[in-house]
């Protein structure tokens, strides 16, 4: 079998879907891999390195893609690829599949069987795939460089013959992988942290790493979705929790937005009055642009001044990383892979729950429930 890794089509795209050490597993598996020529350029990875790991190196995509049975990428095919790929192919990449919906129609007319890096289950077993988390973890950390190196303030407390400097006030928005990964580096800094999540759950890990936590009581855990993402909340209580952010918004200098849910438009946190709360100089970073944002003004890759406040739509930061973030994603897309092959062949039991709970579509079919219903919208 025939494993490829093309070279990402996007420009702001640096991520590549294997590294040297991950061909190795592969052909250790029993493949082939096939690597299209330059594929690992922005992550540094060279041709050479990856034919000294037992790659074969082409230059013609279109060869690459007509050889292919398994394909691995970071970013979906373009339309443009996918009819270059034979039926029955394999597919695995990051894909909202309710959102990107004509690559899911596409692939289904080709008959290539799809998985999604975003629908890994949460589960023990399929933690070393969690790419979402991997990912998520680079986000919260570089997304704080970021600000601090923009902002016009320190982040410590410092103690100068001139005088007491206050620390920076940091806010994070949602305390999952990124978010928690967002406090302990901010912490780091020496910045004083406040955190918000609607999953009373996350209270401990917050204050475990020297966060306070903001939260908006409530009597149930509403807030609390399957797989232990967020979901959403009743009016009532999104009504409260804006007015607590606003009350903590306005004497943040950074906040951090992380809220996410998987495959949704991206729950709006931060209207445009509670922007014109903040002080001159605060930054705004908001992780869930990809989705449409968490701050009402933010534009997808875009920096804006809106009142000389910051506001950062960056939606790939793990690619500013692109070394980590490569061997990070390389290493759980190969896991989910060697997963499902057994000597040399691809074996997919649709009966085990991470291997048809991350595939959405089959043989011309749908597999995925949210999938099919949005395709139908």
């Amino acid at each position: 079998m025939n494993v490829i890794i093309p070279k990402e089509n996007l420009d702001n795209e640096t991520r590549v879907a294997a590294t040297p050490g991950t061909v190795k597993e592969l052909i250790k598996s029993g493949v082939n891999v096939l690597v299209e020529s330059h594929a690992g350029m922005s992550s540094h990875v060279s041709d050479k390195d990856y034919e000294n790991a037992g790659a074969t190196i082409l230059d013609s995509k279109t060869e690459l893609f007509a050889k292919a049975d398994i394909v691995l990428k970071v970013l979906p095919p373009t339309l443009d690829q996918i009819v270059l790929l034979r039926p029955k192919t394999a597919l695995v990449s990051f894909c909202q599949t309710t959102r990107d919906i004509e690559t899911v129609r596409a692939l289904k007319e080709q008959s290539v069987t799809g998985f999604s890096m975003h629908l890994i289950p949460r589960t023990t077993l399929a933690q070393k795939m969690d790419a979402l988390s991997s990912q998520a973890n680079i986000a919260g950390y570089k997304a704080v460089l970021m600000a601090a190196s923009r902002l016009g303030v320190y982040m410590p407390l410092l103690m100068t013959a001139a005088g007491t400097i206050r620390p920076a006030k940091v806010l994070v928005l949602g305390a999952g992988v990124a978010g928690l990964q967002a406090i302990a580096t901010a912490k780091r800094l020496g910045a004083q942290v406040e955190a918000f999540d609607v999953r009373p759950v996350v209270k401990e890990q917050v204050e475990s790493l020297g966060a306070k936590f903001i939260e908006v009581e409530s009597k149930n855990d509403e807030g609390v979705g399957d797989g232990g993402y967020a979901k959403e909340t009743s009016d009532d209580y999104k009504k409260r929790q804006q007015e607590l952010i606003h009350e903590h918004i306005s004497k943040s200098d950074v906040v951090i937005t992380t809220a996410l849910i998987p495959g949704r438009p991206a729950p709006l946190l931060i209207p445009t009055t509670m922007v014109e709360a903040m002080g001159p100089g605060s930054i705004i970073m908001d992780l869930a642009s990809e989705n449409g944002g968490n701050c009402e003004l933010t534009k997808k890759d875009e920096i804006i001044d809106h009142n000389g406040v910051t506001i950062d739509g960056t939606s790939n930061i793990p690619g500013s990383m692109p070394v980590h973030a490569s061997e990070l994603y390389a290493k759980n897309i190969t896991a989910f892979l060697t997963y499902m092959i057994k000597d040399g062949e691809l074996q997919l039991d649709l009966e085990d729950e991470i291997i048809s709970g991350a595939m959405y579509t089959h043989h011309g079919e749908i597999t995925n429930e949210p999938t099919e219903e949005a395709l139908k919208r």
